[in-house]
């Protein structure tokens, strides 16, 4: 499928809204910054960053936070919305309004799908979703692809199992998204049938042509794998304690199944991990999950050195163009009544905040 022709993204809401030539730019930036970090170091003089975290985070917001003091800038914000204005019933809208009054730039991460779309569309300063429930993660991907290009050495060409909770993994959502637009890249998606990937996830693959195997079992399919990314089953993403519990555990790298790998696989896990992979695991040269959280502070500094160069000032505030609501009950808009209305132009069905397609 031909690269579509995009502009530069004035905020960075899901990596689809960026060209290919743009998100390289981005990887070759952070590349050059690893070598050379002492060039950068005064090049956000002046600039702040504002972290709003509505749901815990250690590796995204400190590295985050890391990136901006590397680049010479100042970080504000929050990591529990108990601590601000939020607790006391305030709106997206209105936190958004205020703090975009006082940052350059702002990394937020909501519980909410679609909430940094509906952040964008009030923030007078570029924003950069640090993950919108069980969505998408851009800036994750953007390590993810770091990470990959740094150990692979390309980006193509690639066969990737994908395991895990990848229902509710935004992480996998949107690694799927943009490692489609790579020429040659196949998947293994393996999880049980309750935790395998949204519609639109797999309406991404046929779209693309990509080859796709499902599948509920690790140990079939370890040893023709070039990448592995492992993901833990959410907690906070289910219903209940007995559903989660019923999903906890069926899938764990462990040295038995790594034994049954090829030599140049290599295993990436965007973190925290519960008991997905066993600790034994971590002296393996083919795992990278913790240099992969090193190239993720490299790569945030890039992105945030990207955003900053040439944003444009301006709200844009659409207009409603449906009467019907989205039926995610996790969507944006059920919590944040002012929002107008979103479907996609293409499908009517589909909600241009979270994606999900309302019957």
């Amino acid at each position: 499928m031909p690269e579509e022709k995009k502009k530069n993204a004035d905020h960075l809401i899901d990596l689809d809204a960026m060209r290919l030539e743009e998100i390289q730019s981005i990887l070759e930036t952070a590349r050059i910054i690893k070598k050379n970090p002492g060039y950068y170091s005064d090049s956000c003089h002046g600039k702040i960053l504002a972290t709003l975290f509505y749901e815990p985070s250690t590796r995204t917001q400190m590295s985050f936070q890391a990136a901006m003091m590397r680049l010479g800038g100042r970080v504000i914000g929050f990591g529990d919305p108990g601590n601000s204005s939020v607790s006391k019933g305030e709106s997206l809208k209105d936190t958004i309004r205020v703090v975009s009054n006082y940052a350059d730039i702002i990394a937020l991460r909501h519980p909410m799908e679609g909430a940094a779309k509906a952040a964008s569309m009030f923030s007078k300063c570029p924003v950069i979703n640090a993950g919108d429930g069980g969505h998408l993660h851009p800036t994750q991907t953007l390590t993810d692809l770091a990470t990959l290009h740094e150990v692979k050495g390309r980006l193509s060409g690639l066969k990737v199992g994908l395991c895990g909770d990848l229902k509710n993994g935004r992480t996998v959502h949107s690694l799927i998204k943009t490692l489609c637009r790579e020429p040659n890249n196949s998947f293994v998606l393996i999880s049980t049938k309750a935790l395998t990937v949204p519609a639109y996830i797999k309406n991404v693959l046929e779209q693309n042509n990509c080859e796709t195997i499902e599948s509920d079992s690790l140990i079939d399919h370890i040893g023709e794998l070039d990448v592995l990314y492992m993901t833990r089953i959410q907690k906070e993403r289910f219903d209940s304690e007995v559903e989660y519990r019923r999903q906890k555990g069926v899938f764990v790298l462990d040295a038995e199944k790594l034994r049954h790998a090829k030599s140049e696989l290599r295993v990436l896990h965007p973190l925290p991990r519960l008991d997905e992979i066993d600790y034994e695991a971590d002296d393996d040269p083919r795992t990278v999950y913790f240099e992969q959280t090193e190239y993720g502070m490299y790569v945030r500094m890039a992105l945030i050195l990207h955003m900053l160069d040439g944003f444009k000032t301006q709200m844009i505030r659409p207009e409603s163009n449906s009467m019907k609501n989205c039926g995610n009950p996790d969507c944006v808009t059920n919590t944040e009544p002012y929002l107008p209305r979103l479907f996609t132009q293409e499908n009517m069905n589909i909600c241009d905040y979270c994606d999900h397609e309302t019957k």
